[in-house]
C-alpha cells in the first residue's frame, strides 16, 4: 500500500509519523511524508525533525515539501501520486465530546477520492 503522511508543526504531526511508520513496518507500505508548516522557517523545522525521525527509527521514506494550501496540495499529491491511504494528525475533542477539525483537515476528509486516516 502507498501511504502519504501528512506532518505539520505540532506533537500530533510526529506522533502521526510514528504510527505510520510503526504500521508500515508490519504491512510493508511504501511511505511518503508531507510537510507543511505555516511559515519558512517552521517548514525548515517540520522538515528536520522528520528527517531526524526517519534515520533514527532507520527507515527509508520520501520527504515533499508543502509550501501552497496545505488541504488541496496534500490532496493533489495523493492524486497524482497514486496513493492509496492518506494519514494526518488532528481532531480534538470538544468539552461534549465532539470531534472539531481544523481546515485542512476537514478540506482533506470532504475532498478525498482516498481512504483517509486520523491520529490523535
Amino acid at each position: 500500500m502507498r501511504v502519504l503522511v501528512g506532518v505539520n508543526d505540532t506533537d500530533r504531526g510526529m506522533r502521526a509519523l510514528a504510527e505510520t511508520i510503526e504500521r508500515a513496518r508490519e504491512a510493508g507500505d511504501e511511505v511518503t511524508v508531507a510537510v507543511y508548516a505555516a511559515d519558512e522557517s517552521s517548514l525548515d523545522a517540520v522538515e528536520a525533525s522528520v528527517r531526524d525521525r526517519l534515520e533514527t527509527a532507520s527507515f527509508d521514506a520520501g520527504v515533499e515539501r508543502i509550501t501552497g494550501e496545505p488541504g488541496s496540495d496534500l490532496l493533489e499529491l495523493a492524486d497524482d501520486g497514486g496513493y492509496d491511504r492518506i494519514v494526518l494528525p488532528g481532531g480534538r475533542r470538544s468539552p461534549l465530546g465532539k470531534i472539531q477539525l481544523g481546515s485542512t483537515l476537514e478540506f482533506v476528509l470532504l475532498n478525498a477520492q482516498t481512504t483517509v486516516t486520523l491520529v490523535r
